[in-house]
């Protein structure tokens, strides 16, 4: 079966194709530390066996979190607990990504920190954002710089850049959200700039050995928002800069979404086709079956299971056992699964 074959890309020495997509456990405090509880969390999971973890949204600043109890890296004490994570994961056989995080004009901070695009709110009840300076993207970017080099000594064999979902990178790249008037709105070309120059000065800090992921939201599920041609275009653009796409859709406008199993899948298989570039699939991905066609169909290359892996940790033991393939998982689980 395909979704339990290998695969090498750069760094990273997949023994199958499920990833675990970030999920965020808004369990740290303010001081943005991961504790107890993101242990036991992801290390469970390791031992279940998906070949990538990527670590939930992680603030590269401490007013850029979506909540204020979201993981951080902005400073060097944050580094430990995730260390301790990564290497507690990577023992049990799992690869490890931390995605990295500025959630713009969706911050939770004070409004006076909150930046965005353009001064446009992401809904009534949330605070208008500042229109960013040149200053601001620059201190973004050197956040997104120093977060990645701290991930780096945390011993992550990736990062992945969110660029979806309607936070900063996302609302950047959205004609909802973005609205400026100068170099950095507008066209396409110029709505990509700013997310361009932060996967760029990523790319030069971090490990030239090492993977980089990028999230986007292919559409914004509203008629004036970004559309898939404008992302395919987009990821053409990002290609020499990243190493694999993941491919979701929303966040940059409060529209309802008519939400089904593999309901983005249409969005992974163009983004792929049209790009070339590696594809994680997202989105209510359920069974085995469901999986392995994806796969098989050349709609993705990896496949993210959300819900599936909160529920049964154990997933690829239980569906590699039920596939007939023998078990490869830790010694003091194989009576369950033999």
């Amino acid at each position: 079966m395909q979704i339990f074959q290998p695969w090498t890309i750069r760094n990273l020495h997949f023994k199958n194709r499920i990833v675990m997509p970030p999920m965020c456990l808004f369990t740290a405090g303010p001081d943005g530390l991961a504790h107890d509880r993101h242990l036991v969390h992801y290390a469970s999971r390791a031992m279940g066996g998906p070949s990538l973890i990527i670590m939930e949204a992680t603030g590269v600043l401490p007013e850029g979190r979506i909540s204020g109890n979201c993981l951080g890296l902005w400073e060097e004490p944050q580094v430990t607990g995730l260390a301790r994570i990564v290497g507690a994961c990577q023992r049990e056989g799992a690869l490890m990504a931390i995605q990295l995080n500025h959630a713009g004009r969706k911050c939770e901070a004070p409004a006076n920190f909150i930046l965005g695009p353009s001064a446009l709110a992401f809904g009534e009840d949330y605070p208008l954002p500042r229109e960013m300076s040149k200053e601001d993207m620059d201190r973004v970017k050197e956040a997104f710089c120093s977060a990645a080099l701290r991930a780096d000594r945390a011993g992550f064999d990736a990062i992945e850049i969110h660029g979806a979902h309607g936070y900063l990178l996302s609302s950047f790249l959205s004609p909802l959200a973005n609205q400026r008037k100068d170099e950095y709105g507008g066209s396409l070309e110029k709505r990509a700039r700013f997310p361009l120059e932060v996967l760029e000065a990523v790319r030069q800090v971090w490990p030239k050995e090492k993977a980089i992921l990028l999230r986007l939201s292919a559409v914004d599920h509203h008629p004036d928002g970004i559309q898939l041609p404008e992302t395919v275009e987009f990821v053409r653009m990002a290609r020499p800069l990243i190493d694999i796409v993941h491919i979701s859709s929303g966040g940059n406008a409060r529209v309802p979404i008519h939400v089904y199993p593999g309901y983005q899948l249409p969005l992974a298989q163009a983004v792929k086709k049209e790009t070339g570039v590696p594809v994680i699939a997202v989105g209510l991905i359920q069974t085995r079956e469901m999986a392995e066609d994806i796969l098989v169909n050349g709609q993705a290359d990896f496949v993210a299971l959300g819900r599936e892996l909160l529920r049964n940790p154990n997933w690829v033991h239980q569906n590699r056992k039920e596939a007939g393939l023998p078990y490869e998982g830790p010694d003091i689980y194989r009576q369950a699964f033999d």
